[in-house]
């Protein structure tokens, strides 16, 4: 059995990228604030590299990681206390909503190496998604446009176009079909 030496780990990021993270943490007060600094919290994210949409909603105590890595459409809403873990890109598609406290989490460890060096992959959220409260969404994970993700669900594995899934491990329950009728 091989043994596991953390001493011997490194950082892959780059003086820069470790000198933006500290000035960005320091601008990040401003999350604390009420959902009426919403476009307050929207300007710091673009001055910082996010590439945002039209009429979108930051709610308070958002936690954005590298905000560089973030690409979000138009009409997009983000509820109190998501956690957006993103080495990776998250890209969440127009008319999406992500639920409160729900964590998106583009990075994790190998631990087949013995140093358990940070590995990540992108997220991607399509077009008029409902991401439920306590969603938990993995590296590499695409949610297809139009899907539903029930609160509380772990997902791992993508999700095709216009499903309403939820679970531990995250499931298709049914096919999502808006009623016309009712708009």
């Amino acid at each position: 059995m091989n043994a596991v030496d953390l001493t011997k780990s490194i950082s892959v990021w780059s003086l820069k990228i470790k000198l933006l993270r500290v000035v960005w943490f320091l601008f990040r007060i401003v999350f604390y604030l009420p959902k009426q600094f919403s476009p307050v919290r929207l300007f710091l994210l673009r001055l910082f590299g996010a590439k945002i949409g039209k009429a979108c909603l930051i709610c308070a105590d958002v936690k954005i990681w590298m905000p560089w890595n973030l690409i979000i459409g138009d009409y997009v809403a983000i509820g109190k206390g998501v956690e957006i873990y993103n080495f990776g890109k998250v890209i969440i598609g127009n008319q999406s909503l992500i639920s409160q406290r729900s964590y998106l989490c583009t990075a994790s460890h190998d631990y087949t190496h013995s140093h358990y060096p940070l590995i990540w992959k992108d997220i991607e959220i399509g077009s008029q998604c409902w991401i439920a409260a306590e969603v938990f969404i993995g590296p590499g994970v695409k949610i297809g446009d139009g899907s539903v993700i029930g609160a509380r669900s772990v997902v791992t594995k993508s999700i095709p176009n216009w499903q309403v899934c939820a679970g531990n491990p995250c499931v298709i329950i049914k096919e999502r079909i808006v009623n016309e009728s009712m708009l």
